[in-house]
């Protein structure tokens, strides 16, 4: 009997994406920041992809002085063919980019929602679409697609967000589906409240609507059903990304990396 191969153990196979391109969106601050940063820094050359130009180049500077390789690409998500584009030669593709907005439906503006379902869900298909050839064609690929405890579950007032987030699991679990024969993976990364800008501007409208004053929101809203009573920190979801990355999860697709404190164990 032939015994199996040993596998290296995990401390012996840190990331490594020396000479592998990759390409975050909401690169400039963030969740997407730390990713950019991340990658970088395991080796990879990385398209940092976001609309605000001076943000992408303080990072670029900083990836600089920490010896990471950043390219800043200005791009409007809602231009869907340049998003496709700037996905061309892309070995790990990270879809982040996200907007909120929190209003009951009855008060949802049409507009908005049709832009958050942009961005954040029709956005990474194209960008998805515009990776895959690529990955295809020399055999291996990661896409992680940065979803939300919001993926799995719903908050009242939050329509739109909730829509697109539940959108993106499903096109998360096709892309692993196909991707599978040509050695491609495709995830989701799914935290709870995380410390960031877009988590700061929602305190003001979480507390019109649910008639609070904002010192209790976070407590009683944004962490009502976190075990962990704290907000998660950006760089803590940059490194489940590169776990997805590394090989030690090259059997891991389809599925979603849950980062909640505690929240879906309800």
């Amino acid at each position: 009997m032939t015994a199996p191969s040993a596998l290296p153990a995990p401390h012996d196979t840190p990331l490594d994406l020396g000479g592998r391109t990759a390409l975050v969106t909401g690169a400039a601050g963030g969740i997407g920041r730390a990713c950019v940063v991340r990658l970088a820094a395991a080796g990879a050359k990385v398209r940092a992809v976001d609309r605000d130009a001076e943000g992408l180049e303080a990072l670029a500077a900083a990836a600089a002085d920490l010896g990471g390789s950043v390219e800043p690409h200005v791009l409007d998500l809602t231009d869907l063919d340049a998003a496709e584009d700037a996905a061309a030669g892309t070995d790990v593709l990270v879809n982040n980019a996200g907007l909120q907005l929190v209003r009951p439906i009855e008060e949802f503006p049409p507009d908005v929602f049709h832009t958050v379902l942009t961005v954040m869900l029709e956005a990474p298909f194209r960008l998805i679409r515009g990776a895959l050839p690529h990955m295809y064609g020399q055999g291996w690929g990661r896409v992680v697609n940065i979803s939300s405890v919001h993926g799995l579950r719903a908050s009242a007032y939050k329509s739109a967000y909730v829509a697109a987030k539940h959108g993106l699991e499903g096109l998360s679990k096709t892309t692993a589906l196909e991707g599978a024969p040509h050695g491609v993976t495709s995830n989701c990364v799914n935290p709870g409240y995380v410390r960031t800008a877009l988590v700061e501007k929602q305190i003001a409208d979480q507390a019109r609507a649910h008639g609070i004053p904002e010192e209790r929101v976070v407590a009683e809203v944004l962490l009502q059903d976190s075990a962990l009573k704290r907000l998660i920190e950006p760089e803590e979801v940059a490194q489940a990304v590169a776990y997805l990355c590394g090989p030690q999860a090259s059997f891991v697709t389809g599925t979603s990396l849950i980062l909640d404190g505690g929240w879906t164990a309800h």
